[in-house]
């Protein structure tokens, strides 16, 4: 890996199981080197994979094959922004319908409990107009919501008296 910065996400031996399924699911995804432990390790033995290198919508990662001990919290979370409602809604039910599970506002959980926020650019646009009585309206739609749908955000923008043309 050549990038300076690179997120090192801990996993319970699932560490290429997990970036096979990014580089699967997200655009920009890939897969890179599998390292396997030139020794035994607390929580492993030589030759078991101990990290593969991947990339998630562009950004370098590692997994790390480091056992049970630490989990994953929604404390990081990937944001995925998205540019339409098939888009949000093929991210979203790759991430839930893999064993995942449904949060709020447009977070969700992988099955190995990495948080991802799947994130319409219009819900984006919508909580940050200038406009902020529309940004309220937006905002307070969002907050009903698990999966964010798009024409409801923009409906709440509108407001009542105004419809989409």
């Amino acid at each position: 890996m050549t990038s300076k910065n690179t997120i090192c996400l801990w996993y319970d031996g699932t560490a290429v199981d997990a970036a096979n399924f990014y580089a699967k699911t997200f655009p920009d995804s890939a897969v890179g080197t599998v390292f396997c432990a030139p020794g035994d390790y607390p929580d492993g033995k030589q030759g078991n994979v101990l990290t593969v290198e991947f990339t998630v919508a562009g950004i370098p990662c590692i997994g790390l094959n480091g056992g049970p001990h630490f989990k994953h919290s929604e404390a990081f979370s990937f944001q995925i922004a998205t540019d339409d409602q098939l888009e949000t809604d093929r991210l979203w039910n790759a991430v839930v319908g893999n064993g995942g599970q449904e949060s709020e506002c447009g977070w969700c959980k992988d099955r190995w409990g990495v948080s991802w926020q799947i994130t319409p650019r219009s819900l984006i646009a919508a909580v940050s107009d200038p406009d902020r009585a529309a940004a309220k309206r937006a905002f307070d739609a969002m907050m009903t919501m698990k999966k964010i749908d798009i024409a409801a955000i923009e409906a709440a923008r509108l407001g009542p008296n105004q419809s989409l043309s």
